[in-house]
């Protein structure tokens, strides 16, 4: 009888290993630990090729995502957005920009960027503002913000 047994982890594992790499244990931490909570699978052979096909299909959606937001940071570099708001006399605004306004300026504008990626404190000034839009794949983009008084 085998006293080892080939393993997929299903989770991260503390000392043995990440989600999805494939190990060998004793059968005994296998069968009365590792399966029963669900940490582990017994690495068949065609459990071992969908594995494999898995993780060349997710190597591939990460290129192609890494072009995508290589193409996104090309079109938003250096790009001027407005945006309108209600200030005082002095330049002063009565509401702040939030970085989700800056982002739903900038879906208007045609870019898909979230409100996390914009990197700036809530603006509270007219004028321009140099902002850093923080992309997928630690990528940045540099754009301009404009406010202005309505």
């Amino acid at each position: 009888m085998r006293k080892t047994m080939k393993i997929i982890l299903l989770k991260h594992v503390p000392e043995l290993g990440d989600e999805n790499d494939i190990k060998d244990v004793s059968n005994g931490y296998a069968r009365n630990f590792l399966i029963p909570k669900g940490l582990a699978e017994e690495a068949t052979e065609q459990k071992i090729t969908e594995l494999e096909a898995q993780k060349k299909k997710r190597a591939k959606d990460a290129e192609v995502d890494l072009t995508k937001t290589e193409e996104l940071v090309q079109k938003l570099e250096g790009q001027m957005v407005e945006i309108s708001a209600k200030a005082s006399e002095e330049g002063t605004l009565y509401a702040a920009i939030s970085p989700a306004k800056i982002a739903t300026a900038l879906k208007d504008k045609g870019f898909e960027v979230r409100k996390d990626q914009v990197e700036a404190e809530h603006i509270k000034e007219l004028g321009e503002h140099e902002l850093l839009i923080n992309l997928d794949h630690g990528l940045e983009a540099r754009i301009t913000l404009i406010i202005n008084s309505e």
